[in-house]
């Protein structure tokens, strides 16, 4: 209860429609046991006196109460239905929010695929557990105790001979919430582990199929099938157990009542009636009691959705906006003054980052990093694979948080930035581009405001190079499908690249962000990518000379530092490191002179 108490948020706006559903489910239920009073009237009146017009009189009687019981019944269906549904939809509206809210490291950290049934199953569940159990439970334990009422008010000895399996059912039901508790946990779990399985076999489709490994992927999936077909098994056993004690128990008592009330009718301790009437009472309290076994299944299944949705909820989001406090007008900081004319720009100000899951005491990815990047110029930043670079571009949208130091956009600190001013300002494309499933240009127009027309689409995508696009069927209005899979992984770059210049940013981060493209395409894109450049305060990642010549200068990050900035000449001629990385020698076996000339061939050849 504790647990499924914290629904109450999402419940007190529809209380009102839920309490009277209840309210009118319970009067449904009491009519019920109207019916064996009016059986006992007739027993021991009409049909008593052989009168067929009492007995006719009993029938219309009955029949209406059976009309008006199912009546009340639908309308709590009615009344339910509705603000219900209105529940689930707001649950589900939050929790698509929050996890927009939530920062990437979350995201690195869980599963899509326990994100996706949380949102899916568990919800289902949720509304499910609002719609009947709750009710229910209420419902059956006031009839439940009515009916009980009544048959002891009939007859206590019978009433007492059925009371008499409460508490080993009470006992029972204690210990099958608890072990139910922990089999349906797993269960919830396995299906968001088998919802990850799915997800990622269909989006990796191209991959399963191109390397022949349908059968281990299926293998894989019989596997995780398997378990959890053993765990829904095991709580099928558990209930199977619960409700044969709920049923069993309860039978015997009823034919116990059944024997004892017949020796007392036949000892004239008992008219026939008051023994119908109380059989009657007990076979309508059947529903009620054999009902508990399930109800208190799908509430326990409740309880554990409940637990994994607040999982989600509870997480931390992102710091609310501008929580880093005000922005330092004066360029002062943990490292004192900043001089005024290095403020303006990008800055990465003794920088340290870790990720959050990372042991405090490892080495940090990024140590102590010291990088100025003047307003209007290009930067470059080269380094060997793992050194951090697409660590280092992630910090400027704040997709991760610095451990220590701090970055500045013309001096202004961007951990007290609202962060939709902040990425209103930073444009970004990653080297793996993603594309939703809409449109080419709706994909490429979610790099500007709403303002945006078709002007700045065919801008961006003449600086991206993607005339492509009027050549599809629909042109810019061609659904490309989930991921962008129906396009070339070029395609994709090149969109990816119009949807971060299409807002026209102040400051723009690229992650090699050509190359996938041909060297006839990477030339055009890189001649109307200079004039973009020439705007724009710009951290580009680069592997290959052809990007780096795009940039003012290059910064050379190795080993988590910036150990060397320059032009692209100076640092081919001074540091062996660049020389090296730029050589395309990877044997480690070429001294700096070697590689450089090596690298001034190449470049001549270029020309």
């Amino acid at each position: 209860m504790r647990t499924l108490l914290r629904l109450w948020p999402y419940v007190r706006p529809v209380r009102v429609r839920l309490f009277t559903a209840a309210l009118v489910a319970i009067v449904a239920s009491c009519t019920g046991l109207v019916i064996p009073l009016v059986l006992k009237w007739m027993v021991d009146g009409p049909v008593a006196d052989r009168d067929p017009a009492g007995v006719w009189l009993g029938a219309l009687y009955l029949l209406l109460l059976g009309f008006a019981e199912a009546l009340l019944f639908g309308a709590r269906r009615w009344l339910v239905a509705r603000p219900l549904s209105h529940v689930e939809a707001e649950m589900r509206a939050d929790l698509y929010r929050h996890l927009q809210r939530l920062p990437v490291a979350f995201h690195d950290r869980w599963a899509s695929g326990q994100l996706l049934s949380r949102g899916t199953t568990d919800l289902m569940l949720l509304r499910m557990f609002l719609a009947f159990p709750l009710t229910f439970l209420l419902v059956n334990g006031v009839t439940i105790l009515v009916g009980v009422v009544i048959m002891l008010l009939q007859d206590w000895t019978l009433g007492l001979v059925i009371l008499g399996p409460a508490v080993p059912v009470v006992v029972m039901c204690v210990v099958f919430e608890h072990r139910y508790a922990v089999v349906a946990r797993r269960a919830q779990d396995q299906v968001g582990d088998l919802t990850t399985v799915v997800e990622e076999s269909v989006l990796g489709i191209r991959i399963i199929k191109g390397f022949g490994r349908h059968r281990s992927q299926a293998r894989a999936f019989r596997e995780l099938s398997g378990t959890l077909r053993g765990t829904e098994l095991r709580k099928a056993r558990l209930l199977a157990t619960i409700w044969a004690v709920i049923v069993t128990l309860p039978e015997v008592a009823i034919g116990a009542a059944l024997v004892l009330g017949a020796v007392q009718v036949a000892d004239g301790e008992l008219s026939a009636g008051t023994l119908v009437a109380f059989l009657s009472t007990a076979l309508a309290l059947r529903w009620p009691v054999d009902s508990i076994g399930f109800l208190l299944a799908m509430s326990q299944e409740a309880a554990t959705a409940t637990e994994r949705y607040f999982e989600v909820m509870d997480a931390k989001p992102e710091e609310p906006e501008g929580s880093g406090g005000p922005a330092p007008v004066s360029g002062e900081g943990e490292r004192g003054p900043v001089p005024a004319a290095t403020r303006a720009g990008l800055r990465f100000d003794d920088v340290v980052f870790r990720y959050p899951d990372a042991d405090p005491g490892s080495p940090p990815v990024l140590d102590r990093v010291d990088l100025h990047i003047r307003p209007g110029e290009s930067m470059a930043l080269v380094g060997a694979t793992g050194s951090g670079k697409t660590t280092l571009t992630a910090l400027v949208p704040r997709l991760y948080e610095v451990t220590s130091g701090r970055i500045t956009l013309d001096g202004e600190d961007i951990a007290g930035m609202p962060r939709e001013e902040l990425r209103a300002r930073v444009a970004v494309a990653f080297e793996e581009p993603t594309l939703f499933s809409a449109s080419v240009g709706e994909n490429v127009l979610m790099g500007a405001g709403d303002g945006a027309g078709d002007a700045a689409l065919e801008r961006a995508l003449g600086v991206a190079q993607a005339e492509f696009v009027h050549a599809l069927p629909q042109g810019a209005r061609t659904q490309v499908g989930e991921q962008g899979l129906s396009l070339s992984g070029g395609q994709r770059q090149r969109i990816a690249l119009a949807r971060a210049v299409v807002g026209q940013p102040r400051f723009l981060v690229l992650d090699d962000p050509l190359s996938a493209l041909d060297v006839h395409t990477e030339a055009a894109v890189e001649a109307a990518l200079r004039q973009v450049l020439a705007d724009t305060t710009a951290l580009i990642v680069a592997h290959r000379p052809s990007t780096v010549l795009l940039a003012d200068r290059v910064a050379l990050l190795s080993g988590g530092r910036i150990t060397a900035v320059g032009t692209h000449h100076e640092l081919l001629r001074s540091n062996a490191e660049y020389a090296h990385l730029m050589s395309g020698e990877h044997s480690g076996e070429q001294s700096g002179d070697q590689s450089r000339e090596r690298f001034g061939e190449q470049e001549a050849d270029r020309r």
